[in-house]
């Protein structure tokens, strides 16, 4: 699935304010067997979203499938999104339904490199900004907010909340890159050193 690349991202947020939501909550395991990304989007969250095991009886509580909230891109959630374990299927699956952008305190590590990769914005805002986004949006209900990765900025109607993301992170995402194009990137210095291995260690040619 090759990501889409934006810098500047206005979509509809959603709030679903629990803490160390975990890989298996975001895609439980059991649909890991799909061999195409496509299609992890629908069993995002499966178990909060759909009444019955076969995904086909959604559950009105669930505040992506009320009015308003079915193409939303933006999520914020509690501290330590994404803990568990280290599959990048989960990423995958919030990338698919159409994320972009997720604004928690905080974020398990391999999970934070896994959706660069997939180009979803990880933004680590303090717990009291949180606290204030949540708030508002509550009030606002179905509402667009702007992620600026340029200024890096999450701008409402009334508040301008700074973070920080790495570079890196940054450049996958405003450009597209995957770990293949960022590879290529190097294709030249590739080539040069292979070539110079191939001069300076031309023994190891006959030991192969």
């Amino acid at each position: 699935m090759k990501t889409n690349h934006w810098t500047i991202h206005s979509g509809v947020v959603v709030s679903i304010p629990r803490e160390d939501i975990d890989t298996d909550q975001i895609l439980p395991k059991q649909f890991m067997k799909l061999i195409d990304k496509k299609g992890f989007g629908n069993h995002l969250f499966h178990d909060w979203r759909y009444l019955d095991f076969e995904g086909k009886v959604l559950n009105p509580e669930f505040v992506l499938n009320q009015e308003g909230y079915s193409h939303a891109s933006i999520l914020i959630a509690g501290k330590n999104f994404g803990c568990g374990s280290s599959r990048e299927h989960a990423p995958w699956a919030l990338a698919d339904f159409g994320f972009k952008v997720i604004i928690a305190p905080s974020f398990a590590d391999i999970f934070s490199i896994n959706a660069a990769k997939n180009g979803i914005a990880l933004v680590r805002l303090p717990e009291g900004d949180i606290h204030t986004l949540q708030e508002w949006v509550s009030k606002q209900g179905v509402v667009e907010i702007q992620i600026d990765l340029e200024r890096l900025e999450v701008k409402t109607l009334e508040h301008t909340f700074p973070f920080q993301l790495d570079s890196a992170s940054v450049n996958r995402i405003r450009n597209g890159w995957d770990d293949i194009d960022i590879t290529l990137k190097h294709t030249n210095e590739i080539l040069e050193f292979e070539t110079r291995q191939r001069m300076e260690r031309s023994f190891l040619e006959v030991c192969w």
